[in-house]
């Protein structure tokens, strides 16, 4: 039996039906990328496989060994919490089992009731621990953390005072490390820059259950997932392998339909032409005719499939006014510092005209505010930069703070560009899909994904030379990215763009920089390439290492006793650590016990020296279980 199946579903809200009579199933290891237009449907899908919502109809059936996960059900609630403990709440049950290993010792040690069942019982819990991953949850919840992005110092820091951003981050750490074998992610990369979609990548691979994942991240579906399912005209399709081979499969399926359809339409009229002239011959024998023909083209029209339309898509095209001179930019040593944070220091690019270069860098690493300084919109604390002849910078903000969302959309565009007819600013609109009363709807109530249609729109009129883009795929669908890549990828003017869009990437750029609080790295080609010579440049370095504490040759023997004395330290001091590690365990319940005292928590003196003991103690631990895991691996 699949991990889950699905018959014949169906969902409305009052008159708009959102898909029906859908059907798929997910296999035990399939990890299924999900798919479609903004708006469709997709996470209303997985509310009702979540049991949030009813279906109006249709079945859907889990395997009994099925244990759902999905990120809403691993919210934050507790601000005073901090991040370390909040993660490791997900492994309570195993907390409780150490609980009861420590109590049934506790009995051995006095001697208290049956020595053999409760050997057996501490001999069962033990082994009951190992198999459930109680030896390594701490390291491992370190690793998610340190993976999603967050520091060793942010451990500490109560979930009350993260950002949106890290509570998503956090949100989907427990969801990973919760004992579910099935998980629903609805746009798992959002809020995550490239370094920790790759360790969620790594992740995600390595997975022993199956997933669905609602992502419009192109380059994470192809790593990740081995089926595809679109949901498009309120219908599902589904395709084997990733989101590239869909694309395939897809155009060639609707190629093949789209020429059946012609050729049974040609015969269709060919056989009513015969009809029609049978029946104006007029005798018997002609009606006959006539009529057995009139049944093939019956049987026909039947069995014809017409082809979906296509989802309309953005219209879009990027002309500059008038050409820019050869040199577009040039940055000189620019820094940045916010107090005694420094951003970066010594950036120095050179941008030449029709260049399509990106910048990547870690998250808070000041790719925005290096966009900010080129647009004057914030002074740089040393360096200089300079513009060409004859550029005209046009500036896509990620943020949207250049939209009044007072306005309606009709307003917004009219009010920048004045000299337009209500006719030209409404058909500029059409085509990036605001038609009839939608130019009135308010820019405040509208979607992400609209608010960036309406910034692209803005710009496309501009007419600019040198485009400066923050995140210009951020709230798009599949396909108006691959219809901003294939504008971009004609546009003549010159291109400077952030992006953690690795597909985009790839598409458009010749040129890759990489900002570090140290400057600016450069690598010729795309992501790919760029990715080629980091990893290489990795390998070359830990080579020279190896090469450098090389020791030379020694007898076989010798070599092998020295590798079984080494194995048996690396065992011993593991115990000992892991001795060491249950140790301060102990100590630290018996501090929190006492701080849970009336007595200590009226006497402050006595409350600050057991926390900052308790402080020793967890600090004195971590460095701990970074040597256990250290000696693990």
């Amino acid at each position: 039996m699949p991990a889950l199946s699905v018959r014949n579903l169906s969902v409305s809200f009052v008159e708009r039906t959102l898909f029906s009579d859908v059907s798929f199933d997910v296999e035990t290891h399939d990890k299924v990328g999900f798919i479609g237009a903004n708006g469709v449907g997709k996470t209303t899908l997985f509310r009702a496989l979540n049991g949030e919502i009813d279906p109006n109809e249709g079945v859907i059936a889990f395997e009994k060994s099925v244990r759902v996960g999905y990120m809403e059900q691993h919210a934050c609630n507790n601000p005073r919490m901090d991040i370390f403990h909040e993660l490791l709440s997900v492994f309570d049950y195993l907390s409780e089992t150490e609980d009861e290993i420590a109590a049934v010792t506790a009995s051995i040690d006095a001697g208290e009731g049956n020595l053999d069942a409760l050997v057996e019982r501490q001999t069962r819990l033990i082994e009951e621990y190992e198999a459930q991953g109680g030896l390594t949850y701490k390291s491992r919840t370190r690793s998610a953390l340190l993976g999603l992005g967050f520091s060793e110092d942010d451990f500490t820091m109560p979930v009350g005072n993260l950002s949106g951003g890290q509570r998503s981050k956090l949100s989907l750490a427990k969801l990973l490390l919760s004992r579910s074998n099935l998980l629903l992610l609805d746009e798992p990369t959002n809020h995550l820059d490239i370094k920790a979609v790759g360790w969620l990548e790594d992740f995600l691979r390595d997975f022993k259950g199956s997933m669905i994942i609602i992502s419009h991240d192109r380059y994470f579906l192809d790593n990740v997932t081995n089926k595809t399912i679109e949901l498009e005209h309120g219908k599902i399709m589904c395709y084997k392998g990733a989101y590239t081979e869909f694309i395939r499969k897809k155009e060639a399926f609707n190629e093949a339909l789209k020429n059946k359809y012609e050729n049974d339409m040609k015969e269709i009229r060919r056989i009513e032409g015969i009809v029609e002239q049978q029946r104006r011959w007029g005798r018997e024998r002609n009606f006959i005719t006539a009529a057995s023909r009139q049944k093939e083209a019956d049987r026909i029209k039947a069995q014809l499939v017409t082809p979906e339309s296509e989802l309309e898509t953005m219209r879009m095209r990027f002309e500059p006014k008038f050409e820019s001179g050869n040199d577009v930019l040039i940055c000189r040593n620019l820094a940045k510092s916010f107090g005694e944070k420094q951003l970066f220091r010594d950036v120095n690019i050179h941008i030449r005209k029709g260049e399509r270069v990106f910048i990547l860098g870690a998250n808070g690493c000041g790719k925005t505010t290096l966009f900010r300084i080129l647009n004057g919109r914030m002074p740089q604390d040393r360096g200089e930069f300079d513009l060409g002849a004859n550029v005209m910078t046009g500036y896509f903000d990620q943020l949207q703070q250049n939209l009044d969302l007072s306005k309606t959309a009709i307003d917004e565009v009219w009010d920048r560009f004045p000299n337009m007819t209500q006719t030209e600013v409404r058909s500029a609109l059409a085509s990036f899909l605001f038609k009839g009363d939608e130019v009135f709807k308010p820019l405040s109530k509208m979607s992400g994904g609209e608010r960036a249609r309406i910034s692209l729109l803005k710009l496309m009129l501009q007419g600019s030379n040198f485009l400066l883009l923050d995140e210009p795929t951020n709230h798009l669908d599949a396909a108006s990215r691959e219809e901003l890549e294939k504008t971009l990828a004609e546009y003549s003017g010159t291109l400077l763009i952030i992006s953690h869009d690795r597909y985009f990437i790839n598409k458009l750029a010749d040129r890759v920089l990489v900002l570090t609080q140290d400057g600016m790295k450069e690598y010729l080609g795309n992501y790919d390439y760029c990715l080629e010579r980091i990893k290489a440049a990795k390998e070359s370095e830990a080579q020279e290492k190896a090469a450098e504490k090389k020791e030379k040759p020694q007898n076989e023997y010798f070599l092998n006793k020295q590798r079984q004395s080494e194995e048996r330290k690396r065992r011993t001091k593991l115990r000992k650590t892991e001795e060491e590690i249950e140790s301060l365990d102990a100590q630290m319940k018996e501090i929190q016990t006492h701080l849970g005292d009336e007595s200590v928590t009226s006497d402050y003196e006595k409350l600050i020296e057991l926390t900052n003991k308790l402080e020793e103690l967890q600090a004195q631990q971590e460095s701990l279980y970074e040597i256990w895991e250290e000696l693990s691996e």
